[in-house]
């Protein structure tokens, strides 16, 4: 099946902010271990003053290698390649069509002057010759931590979604900056689609290694690249480990798992139905449109 422009072998563009649409730190997850196997480089950045509220999103300082501190700014930045040659070891590589164009954005979502903000980025996206969009998100769902996390994949573009055999979302409700940025990009002609992973919401508060390899697995579906894990395998199974642990202590939890579990095996399917993810998706953004600040991990009202 041939792909659109941009999907296999062009200039790709990997999408993912911290916050709202970050469950379990998955999405940047999966960007930044991109952006450090290809050894990227920053190439265009907002200016933080434009579209930040400091009291929201605070500023961090941190200790240097040489024992200074420096403060770290909220921003979005897209990286690409610096030109110069990288050598990794063999095994963490990323080979493919169009690996060696590939780009990452990566930044915290903006509390102000949404549409400007996209449309610096999107202005970044065309000058830097990007033919296609892949944005990463991580929603809290309702799917046990024991088996395999699902990824909701969607496009707006129906090219994109005849040649990839993706969905087209039916949610209607609150969104994030991620909509905002796939509607501009749309809009100047460069393809997108959305990848959405779901995480365990009764984890919500750890970061899931796990949910990180669903959404890896999926760009390489997609894209036709091949990412290496390196020792993410090994921090799944060791996340998955200590969330049966946190079961063992505490009956209500473990019998609520189990439910999760009898629910996802009878789908008889190692993976939710397309139609299911669709489905958890937007109770989850309406969920969070209700309760922007998450949740406990039993079940809530109305989820």
């Amino acid at each position: 099946m041939q792909q659109p422009t941009g999907f296999e072998g062009g200039r790709l563009l990997v999408v993912a902010f911290e916050g709202w649409n970050d469950a379990g730190e998955a999405a940047t997850g999966a960007a930044r271990l991109l952006a450090e196997r290809l050894g990227l480089v920053e190439i265009a950045a907002v200016d933080p003053e434009l579209y930040f509220d400091y009291q929201f999103t605070r500023p961090t300082i941190e200790a240097m290698a040489d024992g200074s501190r420096t403060l770290k700014w909220p921003g979005a930045a897209i990286l690409g390649p610096s030109g110069e040659p990288v050598e990794p070891d063999d095994d963490e590589v990323v080979t493919g069509p169009g690996a060696d164009r590939l780009h990452v954005l990566l930044g915290a979502e903006p509390a102000r002057t949404w549409k400007g903000f996209a449309a610096e980025l999107i202005d970044a996206a065309l000058t830097a010759d990007i033919e296609g969009i892949v944005l990463l998100g991580a929603m809290l769902a309702d799917a046990p931590h024991t088996r395999p996390l699902s990824v909701y994949a969607s496009s707006e573009n129906p090219e994109v979604r005849a040649a990839l055999g993706v969905d087209r979302s039916s949610y209607e409700g609150p969104v994030g900056i991620l909509s905002v940025i796939a509607d501009q990009a749309e809009r100047v002609g460069i393809p997108t689609v959305s990848l959405w992973a779901s995480v365990p919401h009764y984890v919500h508060n750890a970061p899931s290694p796990k949910a990180v390899l669903a959404l890896l697995g999926k760009v390489e579906e997609l894209t036709g690249l091949s990412i290496p894990r390196g020792s993410l395998e090994v921090e799944a199974s060791a996340w998955e480990a200590s969330v049966d642990a946190l079961a063992a202590d505490d009956e209500e939890m473990a019998g609520y798992i189990a439910q999760l579990e009898q629910a996802r095996d009878a789908a008889d399917a190692p993976e939710a139905s397309g139609e299911a993810i669709a489905q958890e998706f937007e109770r989850y953004l309406r969920r969070r449109g209700d309760q922007p600040g998450g949740g406990p991990w039993r079940p809530r009202d109305g989820a």
